[in-house]
């Protein structure tokens, strides 16, 4: 079944393996980093999903974006002096992962304009992909926050369906709050009205859009490019 609006990615993928030090295979479950901790390297994912996430010292977390194939983590540390992680990143499924030396990315950047130019237009789309979310989490409350989310959750994972738009994703409750900075008791209830409205339905753990329009609506969804309105 044809993806929706499958968002593609810039960086030289196979020119940044060549500087790969080493592979991590990594379970399910377990941290990549975490805030924190020194960083000394970036990752390239090869395989498997990855959760970038803040946790707050009371405890919450909000989920900032969900690194997958190809995708990059870790690179808010270059060009920093005595780096540590400011965020963290949950494996959601087994991964191969490259691990690259921040000195050699930072060095290459220098001597190779190419690699320069596609590393500054991917993290300047990063950037904007950032900023359109806060914009959504401050402005819309609870509920626009949730609608956002499941917008570019069908940007991200949406696969068409003769009655919909599947988000091929499997996500608990807690997991979907996590990304709207909002308590699972907030978002059961919002799915809940959803679903009475027949605005969506779930199936097997996963989330059926049948009317993407109204969570548009509801929201003033400025129809933003599907490279910056995504949960990558």
């Amino acid at each position: 079944m044809p993806q929706v609006n499958k968002v593609t990615h810039s960086i030289e993928i196979k020119e940044l393996l060549n500087f790969a030090d080493r592979t991590i295979y990594a379970k399910k479950g377990t941290y990549l980093f975490q805030e924190g901790m020194e960083a000394e390297e970036l990752y390239l994912i090869l395989s498997g999903k990855v959760q970038i996430s803040k946790v707050t010292k009371d405890g919450r977390e909000l989920a900032l974006r969900i690194c997958g194939q190809n995708d990059i983590c870790g690179e808010l540390t270059l060009f920093t002096e005595s780096p540590r992680y400011l965020l963290s990143a949950l494996l959601l499924e087994d991964a191969e992962i490259v691990a690259i030396k921040k000195e050699i990315i930072e060095k290459e950047i220098f001597q190779n304009p190419s690699l320069a130019f596609e590393f500054m237009k991917w993290m300047s789309d990063h950037f904007r992909k950032t900023q359109t979310k806060f914009r959504d989490l401050v402005l819309n409350g609870k509920k626009g926050a949730l609608f956002s989310t499941l917008i570019r959750m069908t940007n991200s994972y949406g696969v068409k369906q003769s009655d919909g738009i599947l988000i091929d994703l499997p996500l608990t409750n807690q997991e979907l709050a996590n990304f709207c900075g909002t308590s699972r008791e907030s978002t059961n209830r919002i799915l809940n009205d959803l679903k009475r409205e027949e605005v969506i339905s779930t199936k097997k753990g996963k989330i059926i859009i049948h009317d993407l329009d109204f969570l548009k609506t509801e929201i003033g969804c400025e129809n933003c490019p599907a490279v910056f309105c995504s949960i990558e």
